[in-house]
């Protein structure tokens, strides 16, 4: 666990908003609805911790880290890097700061341009920069070639000459050749085999020691998370629903939709699996284009109340130190038989390594 303070923010996010516009026509397109992808986020992320962002699909992860980023712009809100507001920042304006932001995809094979070579492909921001003469910059890219458990070697071949977890190394490679303060991963292991996932998510680990490098980690599978985070922001359609330390939030969700996605989560142990009790939300994802009134999640909630989640919408308020829910009203417990013992009894990712 991380062991920073408050006041070393590397990233504070404040009511973030991304909506994009659906129109119809073909040559006099008209507005006729919106959708609220990202919809008022706040969180800040300390120097040298992981945050961990879990949602299911379409909850707007992903807008949301490409929007810090500036790689969408935000429709509203505020980003906060190092001290200084990007929010309003020209591409021009950017390019300093790209250096310290980098991303680490998911597909290991389409984020690499298959007709370049690795050695150009991890070499290219230090071009783009200025970093460096030819030479010291083909050094420099061996050198990340042999960090990330490559052969220096390799600096002429092709990407298709790799298999996909030394691919995603060589994705790891790149967002590490300038040297950068944060780096998002967007899902970085989803499309790797268990014992890849362990072995790039160690390295992800090993690297944040020895760099000091700060990490906004995104991923459906919430072992992985737990295993790599240092704190866990829950999404449900477009908006944080939960945030907190990892032990605290996996062990004492607050939220009903955490508690419905914990409960989702294999153990390795079958007794203890077949002894808890999973829940199962009813219904779908509501229609982004016309998501529910006041609380987002009221409809699938065990915990609905007419009168109050439907018509005021909960703030991301502190339960307890450094635990944040937005709900009216939460889990006094993991709603599981045996919670603290399914906890304890999930094995860490690296034992698939």
């Amino acid at each position: 666990m991380s062991t920073v303070g408050a006041g070393n923010e590397l990233l504070v996010v404040e009511d973030l908003k991304k909506h994009f516009p659906v129109t119809r026509g073909i040559v006099f397109q008209k507005e006729i609805a919106t959708v609220k992808a990202v919809d008022g986020v706040s969180f800040t992320l300390r120097e040298g911790e992981t945050l961990g962002i879990v949602g299911e699909s379409g909850c707007g992860k992903s807008t949301l880290v490409r929007c810090i980023l500036k790689l969408l712009e935000p429709t509203g809100g505020r980003v906060v890097f190092q001290g200084q507001d990007i929010t309003g920042l020209s591409r021009r304006e950017m390019r300093p700061l790209r250096r310290n932001m980098m991303m680490v995809f998911q597909d290991p094979y389409a984020s690499l341009n298959a007709r370049k070579r690795v050695g150009f492909i991890i070499g290219e921001a230090l071009e783009l920069h200025g970093i460096g003469t030819p030479a010291e910059r083909k050094r420099r890219v061996q050198e990340l070639l042999e960090v990330v458990g490559l052969n220096p070697e390799h600096y002429n071949r092709f990407p298709h000459e790799f298999s996909g977890g030394q691919r995603q190394r060589i994705g790891v490679a790149r967002a590490l050749a300038v040297n950068p303060k944060l780096i998002v991963c967007d899902e970085p292991v989803s499309a790797l085999d268990v014992s890849v996932q362990a072995q790039i998510l160690n390295l992800l680990k090993d690297l944040q020691r020895e760099f000091g490098l700060t990490y906004v980690f995104i991923a459906h599978d919430l072992n992985v998370v737990r295993h790599i985070s240092d704190r866990v922001m829950v999404m449900y359609l477009g908006k944080a629903v939960e945030l907190a330390d990892r032990d605290e939030l996996y062990i004492h969700p607050k939220h009903p939709y955490t508690g419905a996605l914990l409960s989702a989560v294999p153990i390795a142990s079958p007794d203890i699996g077949r002894a808890r009790k999973q829940v199962v939300l009813e219904g779908d994802v509501p229609n982004p284009i016309n998501p529910p009134v006041a609380c987002n999640f009221h409809p699938r909630c065990p915990r609905f109340h007419q009168g109050h989640c439907d018509v005021e919408t909960p703030p991301l308020a502190p339960i307890a130190h450094d635990h944040l829910v937005a709900c009216h009203y939460p889990l006094e417990r993991w709603p599981m038989d045996i919670a603290d013992r399914s906890v304890a009894a999930a094995q860490p990712v690296e034992s698939a390594g």
